[in-house]
This record gives structure tokens, sequence and C-alpha cells, in this order.
């Protein structure tokens, strides 16, 4: 016998749903977090919820400033954000990570985060959290990453990334992603250098006068 999904809301205008359904091959309940559909979305946006982020262009905009706010490289967090929802503000994982940053329910509370898929308030918790990382592990990126994704307590533990697929497979995309943001940014950086105007600078010459003063000037 097949059981019907039993949903329930996970708090007022929140966009995700837990859910408890039956396993079809042991018949124990399991419960998950999925998300709304779009169109429950857009009623609550215009049942009075503000409109998270505009457009693209804005949400990088968004991104790259609260990373400079927080001090932490812009790079990182776009690589982090693309290996962990490629961009997505609706996505939630099989484990109930919501949001662009993937935050896990105890993560979006620890850093006061009352709706995970509002962009914004999910991006400055995720980066706080990533310059958490990166200031406990001073500035060890590659131990920062691997916490992110599977917690302190298992890097700590393993003194280094855990020898699980999911954080192997993770840190090595997003040291990938790294790579190629940071490629991205040094090209871009170098095509504004060479359409720079030159700059010109004027010789100074001395000269010492009959008064055994050094005098300067331009020609």
């Amino acid at each position: 016998m097949v059981m019907p999904a039993i949903a329930a809301s996970a708090g007022h205008g929140s966009r995700a749903e837990s859910v408890v359904r039956a396993d079809e091959k042991t018949g124990h309940l399991v419960r998950a977090t999925v998300a709304r559909p779009r169109a429950a979305v857009a009623q609550l946006n215009e049942s009075g919820r503000s409109l998270a982020v505009a457009d693209q262009a804005d949400l990088l905009q968004m991104i790259d400033r609260v990373a400079a706010e927080q001090g932490v490289e812009s790079s990182l967090v776009h690589s982090v954000i693309r290996a962990e929802s490629n961009y997505n503000a609706e996505a939630v994982s099989a484990k109930g990570a919501q949001g662009i940053m993937q935050l896990i329910p105890s993560t979006a509370k620890r850093f006061g985060v009352d709706d995970a898929f509002d962009p914004q308030a999910n991006v400055e918790a995720g980066v706080k959290y990533l310059k958490f990382l990166l200031d406990y592990y001073h500035d060890d990126y590659v131990r920062a990453i691997a916490a992110y994704n599977a917690g302190e307590g298992a890097v700590d533990k393993y003194k280094g990334i855990p020898p699980y697929r999911e954080t192997l497979n993770y840190v090595y995309q997003v040291a990938k992603n790294l790579k190629a943001a940071r490629a991205k940014q040094s090209a871009a950086r170098t095509v504004t250098a060479s359409n720079a105007p030159a700059e010109t600078y004027k010789r100074i010459e001395t000269s010492v006068g009959s008064d055994g003063r050094i005098y300067y000037r331009t020609p």
C-alpha cells in the first residue's frame, strides 16, 4: 500500500515544504524538504513579500558587494555558489539545504536568517560562514571549502578533507571553479589596462645656479 505524501509548511512565507511519505522499499515514513512551485512563490510576492533580486546582473553585483563587505575573495564566493546551486535562489537539496548558498536550517539560524530563499539574506549568511571558516582555518582555502560542505567537526576530526566522496568531489569542483574565475578576472583586468590611455610624464631637469642653489624645471 502506498501512502500519500503529507506536506507541512516550513513557516509563513516559506518557499519550502516538509513532506512525509512512505519509503517504497522499507515502508518507513521519510521526511524531506521540497521547494514550493514557482506559482506559489509569485503569490507570496504579490501579497506583500518583497521581490528579491531583479535580474542576474543585480544578483552578481550583490554577491560581489557582500563578499567585499566581509573581506572574502569574490571569486571564492562565486565558485562556492556555482558548486552549490548554480545561482538558483529556490534550490533545495535532498538534505534540506536551501537557496543560493545552500544553507542548512541550523546554519541559517546560526546567522540569523529567517528566510533562506531570500537571495541577499542567504548570500550574506553564506559569506559570513565562509569568512568564519577562513578565519578559523587561518585562510586555508582547502579546509574552509571542505568545512562548508561537511562542517568544521568533520574537518577537525580528519585534520583535513574528510574521506567522504561528496566532500572530495565538492572541494575539487570548487577549486576548479575558483581557478577558472581567477583566470577570467585576470583576463578582464588585462583588457581594462590595455584599453586605458597611456599616462605621460614630464621630465624634470635640474641645474645649479650661480648662487649655488639647485633649480628644477620641466622642459
